[in-house]
């Protein structure tokens, strides 16, 4: 059976989390390490001195600079990708962009990517979509099959621990265990076994949402996985691209810190709760000024500006700002480096 070309020296993704989370910083070192490294595009080039006035050209050209520096960092180890969000406005640019920029795959999720393999037609590029439910990676598979004659080169299956948004409920996400789900994940790798299977092509499989140990690995593999996504556990690196007081917002976090909220792109999200979310929870905080990120959103309606949120806490003003984690993220207790995350997760 042929094989997709989604190949590791290390069976590790580490998500990609915006906004400004994970850039080349962070990608570049678990791509070094022989696994690969997420870039998150939203909201990409928000460092970029033009981007208050041009958001969507300074965000093309920072996707171009921090896979660049990636790679760099990488030194031809692993694999160095971008998560494009298909709710990103301007979703084609950036696609166009990460693929003119020598990414070598793309992660789309929150949505379903119908437009990936058009938009990617002719390229080297892998394409990796997210889905959290059988039906999902139905859809994309046979539709994408149907319209290009093409299949995914991975499919990553996110579950409810994860965090960020969440292809769930409010009441699925709040469940404090995820055994309920492995059904679910058997059930997505049985129908990708059998699609690819059919269509001669061997499809990996990724699954993510709230590992943290080598047992977690173990037990993915016995699901059928071929590779873990990891996000949260990179957050607390020397390496990861966010400042100190973000971090530290994970360490410092006990478990009743950490919410589901209901996010301005109309999805659940988990977050660290702090003044920021308590505030938004009293009434709307109208945005000083859009700034085009997301199809979705409506300004004159949004609860408040996510991406201004995001920039906040990124940029270390942890109580003002948004603060997306993992289930797990009360149980980070130091900075670690990326090198030991892996070392830890593999043993």
């Amino acid at each position: 059976m042929e094989e997709t070309g989604f190949k590791l020296e290390i069976p590790i993704v580490q998500g990609g989390m915006g906004v400004g989370v994970s850039l080349g910083g962070l990608a570049g070192a678990v791509a070094g390490c022989g696994g690969a490294g997420t870039i998150s595009t939203a909201q990409i080039g928000f460092r970029e001195p033009d981007f208050m006035e041009h958001p969507l050209q300074a965000n093309l050209r920072a996707i171009k600079k921090e896979i660049a520096k990636a790679k760099e960092i990488a030194g031809g180890r692993g694999m160095v990708g971008v998560n494009i969000m298909t709710v990103t406005r301007e979703y084609a640019s950036y696609v166009r962009e990460a693929v003119e920029s020598g990414a070598d795959f793309i992660v789309s999720g929150a949505g379903l990517p119908m437009d990936l393999p058009t938009l990617t037609r002719g390229s080297f590029v892998r394409r990796i979509p997210v889905v959290s439910s059988l039906k999902a990676a139905s859809v994309i598979c046979k539709r994408w099959m149907k319209k290009e004659e093409a299949m995914p080169d991975a499919v990553i299956i996110e579950g409810p621990l994860a965090g960020g948004h969440l292809g769930f409920t409010k009441e699925e996400a709040e469940r404090s265990e995820s055994s309920w789900y492995e059904e679910e994940i058997k059930k997505i790798v049985a129908f990708l076994r059998s699609f690819g299977a059919e269509h001669g092509k061997y499809i990996p499989v990724i699954t993510a949402g709230g590992f943290r140990t080598h047992k977690d690995f173990l037990r993915q593999k016995e699901l059928g996985a071929d590779a873990i996504q990891v996000a949260t556990r990179f957050v607390v690196t020397e390496e990861c691209d966010a400042a100190t007081a973000f971090k530290q917002a994970y360490v410092n976090c006990k478990k009743e810190d950490i919410e589901i909220i209901k996010s301005p792109v109309g999805m659940p999200g988990r977050a660290i709760r702090n003044y920021f979310i308590e505030k938004a929870k009293q009434g709307r905080i109208p945005p000083e000024k859009c700034l085009g990120c997301l199809s979705v959103c409506n300004p004159a309606q949004t609860p408040y500006c996510i991406t201004q949120a995001l920039i906040r806490a990124v940029t270390g003003d942890t109580e003002n700002g948004l603060v997306f984690c993992g289930a797990n993220a009360w149980q980070e207790d130091r900075i670690r480096t990326v090198r030991e995350v892996i070392r830890e997760l593999l043993k």
